[in-house]
């Protein structure tokens, strides 16, 4: 995976960096380096998520961080996770600063080798009008959107409708079955990550 020299992970609202699927997904992708990252929130205790814009800085932040580490470029990293946490990766490397607006000049897209969102909450819930999509036209890196055939956050329909909007046409692999947690699936998930990560390092 000489191409790639890491891959930065975020988890969902509810987890933590040590939830199961990110440790599956580390060792999936060894021996390249993994840098697992908890939202300030989390480390402080709190359930409730900061709001997009301090959750989006701490992306831009972390990856920084990794570059420093890694001593590599921005373009040299993936950047992914669950849930919130890969929403929040891809709404960085489409330049969104999460104030619900189309991207000004000053913002400028995060320009990472990819991005992985595992679970997207295209929706909550039963709300299938309170779409975060707004992003997608503008997200112009490769990407890998694993979801499970059963998520009430996104069902495979609404996702390539969806994320047919994006300028890169990403991969989208569906895990039969599954859940928005994925539940049982950690291997399964972390094998698609491995596999997407090791051919955009080729």
């Amino acid at each position: 995976m000489s191409g790639i020299r890491g891959v930065v992970l975020f988890p969902g609202a509810g987890s933590s960096a040590s939830h199961t699927s990110l440790l599956e997904v580390e060792t999936a992708l060894a021996p390249l380096p993994v840098m697992r990252v908890d939202f300030a929130y989390r480390l402080a205790g709190r359930r409730v998520p900061d709001r997009a814009p301090v959750l989006i800085r701490a992306v831009r932040e972390a990856v920084r961080l990794a570059c420093e580490e890694w001593s590599c470029a921005v373009g040299d990293v993936v950047i992914g996770g669950r849930s919130m946490g890969g929403r929040m990766c891809s709404m960085a490397a489409a330049g969104f600063d999460g104030n619900d607006r189309v991207p000004q000049p000053a913002d400028v897209p995060l320009g990472v080798a990819g991005v992985v969102c595992v679970s997207y909450p295209l929706h909550p819930p039963g709300q299938t009008t309170k779409l975060r999509v707004a992003h997608l036209p503008y997200l112009g890196v490769p990407s890998l959107f694993v979801s499970g055939t059963r998520d009430d956050f996104a069902t495979p329909q609404e996702l390539r409708q969806h994320l047919s909007a994006m300028p890169v046409q990403p991969e989208v692999h569906l895990i039969e079955g599954g859940r928005h947690e994925l539940r049982g699936h950690d291997a399964a998930v972390a094998a698609v990550v491995a596999q997407w990560v090791s051919r955009r390092a080729s």
